[in-house]
């Protein structure tokens, strides 16, 4: 039996061993009802190898599609957010049905109090070494 790894490669070994089983089928006649039986399996891996590549293609193409219908979808959905915007306006709570964020207004800066330095503050010691 061969080492091959991949459905490609053990599907080539299979059909050479079932080449070599029907060239040889009179050698071997008290092997014939499971030489048909293995020559049925051999092309029913083949024509299902075929599928799967041809299924593989087709995701390709399904995904490459969904693909640029999102796209569109997010592209449109913008704009459809502004116009929702506009018809409404900014501040509208109204704007949450539709996820958006209205605007509040902007928070205020945290105004940072500097507190002076008091004057007759020591300094922190230096350790001694």
């Amino acid at each position: 039996m061969s080492r091959e790894t991949t459905y490609v490669g053990k599907l080539g070994s299979l059909q050479k061993f079932r080449d070599s089983l029907k060239t040889n089928s009179g050698n071997l006649p008290n092997l014939e009802g499971h030489r048909t039986q293995f020559e049925a399996l051999v092309t029913k891996a083949q024509e299902l190898t075929t599928r799967q590549a041809a299924l593989a293609a087709e995701k390709q193409d399904v995904s490459q599609q969904l693909k640029e219908a999102f796209i569109e979808a997010e592209r449109l959905g913008t704009v459809l957010r502004f116009g929702v915007k506009q018809q409404f306006g900014i501040r509208a709570e109204k704007l949450a049905e539709f996820s958006l964020q209205p605007f509040r207004g902007r928070r205020k800066a945290a105004v940072v109090a500097k507190t002076p330095p008091t004057v007759g503050s020591p300094l922190p010691a230096e350790p001694s070494k």
